[in-house]
């Protein structure tokens, strides 16, 4: 793509409009503008309204999808654009930021990543894998694939054990607001922890396992740098799945904090599996990718070589 001038399509994370970061759009916007790019700014009140505004937008003539905000906003991107050919950007403003950190953006430095946006669009984009995900019960936002699509994509992890369910009852409380919900959702689910009967089809192969936590992942790490999947590569044509075999609530307190650290690979509890298709089926669990709700089990993964063009930092 060289070093020319490209027309850039910039959404901006409609919660972002009060408090710490907002700031952080028109800033993303005046640096692009510095490098002498076109930008086309758009911002909405709410999600449903963005990924409208957006959809259209890139009908147009462009060269790239920056968004600006957490990894929920790094998803809408990646619905957006993935499969198409358009490149997309991030400038990382979220309290986890896990694809973001995976592709080597300064996650802690704003400033810093929007140096390396305006820098990392002088350079071919880094294509990586992404996943595409159906299922019978599939939330589809409104517009976000187009008015028939039964699928969504996720580039990071899709989580389907005990941290779905904790995100999950965060998402059904009221009160309180910001992070302490979802401590309390995570008290309120050890509290009740038990272990699941799941049905996994691994690229054809029928596998059932009793877990308490089971991921399919494309990244790293989930929650702001969990290292659930330690091993996982974005451009290796595989997932990774993650399976915590049964354990009590005493073991499971005791091992949780080692997820953190990626030192729960060696343990004899857990279990990874390879593969480029996987259906996950539970009753009554529902699945969350990237930290957005994605609808009930079953979902299949299927992850899809090269589908994503993302600038990244040399």
């Amino acid at each position: 793509m060289g070093t020319s001038a490209k027309r850039i399509v910039v959404a901006i994370n409609p919660n972002a409009s009060f408090g710490a970061t907002r700031q952080v759009g028109p800033d993303v916007v005046s640096a692009l503008k510095a490098r002498g790019h076109e930008v086309i700014p758009l911002s909405a009140p709410d999600f449903e309204g963005l990924v409208r505004v957006a959809r259209h937008a890139l009908t147009e003539p462009h060269d790239a999808l920056v968004v600006v905000g957490g990894d929920g906003m790094v998803n809408l991107g990646v619905n957006l654009v993935a499969g198409t050919g358009t490149p997309l950007g991030i400038v990382p403003t979220g309290t986890g930021n896990d694809f973001a950190a995976g592709i080597g953006i300064p996650a802690d430095d704003i400033p810093a990543a929007i140096v390396a946006l305006c820098d990392s669009l002088e350079r071919e984009p880094r294509v990586i894998d992404a996943a595409r995900v159906t299922g019978p019960g599939i939330d589809v936002p409104a517009g976000e694939n187009g008015p028939d699509a039964a699928h969504r994509w996720f580039a990071g992890v899709l989580s389907a054990g005990f941290d779905a369910a904790v995100n999950e009852r965060a998402n059904g409380m009221r009160y309180p607001k910001g992070a302490s919900r979802y401590v309390l959702a995570l008290i309120a689910e050890l509290v009740t922890l038990k272990n699941r009967h799941y049905v996994l089809d691994i690229d054809g192969e029928r596998v059932e396992v009793d877990s308490c936590l089971l991921s399919v992942a494309n990244n790293t790490t989930i929650g702001g740098g969990m290292k659930i999947a330690p091993d996982a590569l974005l451009d290796d044509g595989l997932l990774d799945v993650f399976i915590v075999k049964p354990v009590s609530r005493i073991r499971f307190i005791r091992l949780f904090p080692k997820v953190f650290s990626g030192t729960h690979a060696g343990l004899e509890v857990v279990e990874f599996r390879r593969a480029r298709t996987v259906t996950v089926s539970a009753p009554d669990v529902v699945g969350f990718a990237d930290g957005e709700r994605f609808g009930p089990l079953p979902l299949t993964v299927e992850l899809v070589p090269g589908a994503l063009a993302v600038f990244a930092p040399a």
